[in-house]
């Protein structure tokens, strides 16, 4: 490397790969993403879930929110608070999410900790979102995730309690403030 120091970005790589980088290629998002697609939407069950420092959700939700993936909604306005929900162009990040967490689960953890299922039939997914049941790509709205064999049955915090319950993605996580 010559001593130079590594830069910021990827400005002098003409590659597809290294724009998406840009993008969502800093540390925590594509775990504020992934929250997204369980259903997580507020900010303070980001925090809980993902145990990261305030100021780097509260930067990574508003550049995803710059960038088109995530929409501030406001749900109440006194005090005024907002959640994030995820944009068609976040919703397309679901095949990468996907193929991540087969690679880190066969190559890295061996643990299978959530099922994605064909929420009509019941069927595990395929690596392509694909339903071997039924022959079709699955629609985003229509994956069911539940637990799976090696997940923790006890969780600390309120989000992963929630998510033990089978919940279709995108759906709102239902937090019990216990």
């Amino acid at each position: 490397m010559d001593g130079m120091a590594l830069g910021k970005d990827y400005a002098t790589q003409e590659c597809s790969i290294a724009s998406a980088l840009e993008v969502i290629g800093e540390r925590w998002t594509l775990l504020v993403i992934r929250d997204a697609f369980y259903g997580v939407r507020r900010y303070n069950d980001f925090l809980v879930h993902l145990g990261i420092p305030r100021a780097v959700l509260a930067s990574r939700l508003q550049a995803l929110t710059a960038q088109g993936i995530l929409e501030k909604r406001r749900y109440q306005e006194s005090p005024p608070r907002d959640e994030y929900v995820l944009t068609d162009r976040g919703v397309a990040l679901w095949p990468t999410l996907r193929a991540l967490g087969l690679w880190g689960r066969e190559h890295l953890t061996k643990r299978q900790l959530r099922i994605f299922r064909h929420a009509a039939c019941g069927t595990e997914l395929g690596p392509y979102s694909d339903c071997p049941a039924c022959g079709t790509v699955v629609a985003v709205p229509d994956v069911e995730v539940v637990p799976g064999p090696d997940i923790s049955r006890d969780p600390a915090d309120p989000v992963s309690r929630a998510l033990l319950k089978p919940k279709r993605l995108l759906q709102p996580v239902e937090v019990d403030p216990a």
